[in-house]
């Protein structure tokens, strides 16, 4: 089995051929390729770490869709103060299709 640890929005993913994985937003739209720059590569038991060996490893991704993640609700309350703030985020996420690892 030939997987990859690639670095995909400020966080590492364990990505194989024909994964779903949902990253930070990524520039494109749907249908575009990206590459994302392999960090470990395992090709059943070879393992792959070394810095010049890994530059010539690229993972093709393909962009399926943007989406947005769920709503988390910051609030914020001191006592006695009167102070009381509340504050909504969404992410913004882009899911994409890991194409192929070369």
């Amino acid at each position: 089995m030939v997987y990859a640890i690639v670095r995909a929005g400020g966080r590492q993913e364990k990505v194989s051929v024909g994964d779903f994985v949902t990253l930070n937003r990524v520039a494109g739209g749907a249908g575009s390729t990206i590459e994302l720059p392999a960090l470990l590569l395992v090709d059943g038991d070879k393992v792959t770490s070394a810095a010049a060996d890994l530059a010539k490893v690229t993972v093709t991704a393909e962009i399926l869709q943007d989406l947005r993640g769920p709503k988390i609700v910051i609030q914020k309350f001191k006592n006695k103060t009167g102070y009381k703030k509340r504050q909504g985020h969404r992410q913004e996420l882009t899911k994409v299709k890991i194409t192929g690892i070369k």
